[in-house]
């Protein structure tokens, strides 16, 4: 049986408006962001209302993100570490800018094509073999209705890097995922499929629809 993955990034937060590198720190949400955890919690109560289970990564932004989805489903909330974003070390909370002046060499290489360790942090690679590793033991942990995983960005574009067989460092091929953004998987022990990527329609106006 095929299980419906939802991958949700979290809504804008401070560290996102302020043009900041984030990785592991970075403090809570926005007023637009939590406006638009409002949207994905209003939007997944009518689309996904029997969801069999709602974990999260235990960074704040994402934390504030999923709270108004946990009280709309009446669903338990479960935590992973290991959905938090690329831990980017000592680039975290400094624009680009700012890393450029202090670790122009790393930066350059990283904008080669070469997986770095940004800040000294993690690699991409290692970003992906842990996201994956979790996206697949919650996707096995689905109990017939959809598993809504709310997490950031990096760790969405890796996950369908993956579930797609990209090479490494393949997740430069796809678009950055938006705030508050939802991409849906469906995965079953032998195979999985991309069924939408970086879906923002529900931040705009409300949507009925069925799942396509």
């Amino acid at each position: 049986m095929r299980t419906r993955v939802v991958l949700v990034r979290h809504g804008e937060s401070q560290w996102n408006a302020a043009k900041r590198l984030q990785g592991f720190a970075g403090p809570g949400l926005t007023e637009r962001g939590r406006a638009e955890a409002c949207a994905v919690a209003a939007h997944l109560r009518r689309l996904a209302p029997r969801a069999s289970l709602l974990v999260r990564s235990d960074l704040p932004r994402v934390a504030e993100t999923a709270a108004p989805t946990a009280v709309a489903l009446d669903v338990a909330v479960e935590v992973d570490e290991r959905l938090r974003e690329i831990d980017v070390g000592t680039w975290s909370g400094l624009t680009w800018d700012q890393v450029e002046a202090r670790d122009g060499d790393t930066l350059r290489a990283w904008r080669r094509g070469i997986d770095v360790r940004r800040g000294g942090g993690e690699t991409f690679g290692e970003l992906r073999a842990r996201v994956w590793r979790a996206v697949r033991d919650l996707a096995g942990r689905g109990g017939g209705g959809p598993v809504l995983v709310f997490t950031h960005g990096g760790p969405i574009r890796v996950a369908v890097a993956a579930l797609l067989g990209l090479p490494p460092l393949g997740e430069n091929r796809l678009a950055p995922v938006g705030n508050a953004s939802m991409t849906e998987l469906e995965l079953d022990d032998d195979a999985g499929m991309l069924r939408s990527y970086d879906r923002r329609g529900h931040l705009d106006a409300p949507d009925d629809a069925a799942w396509p």
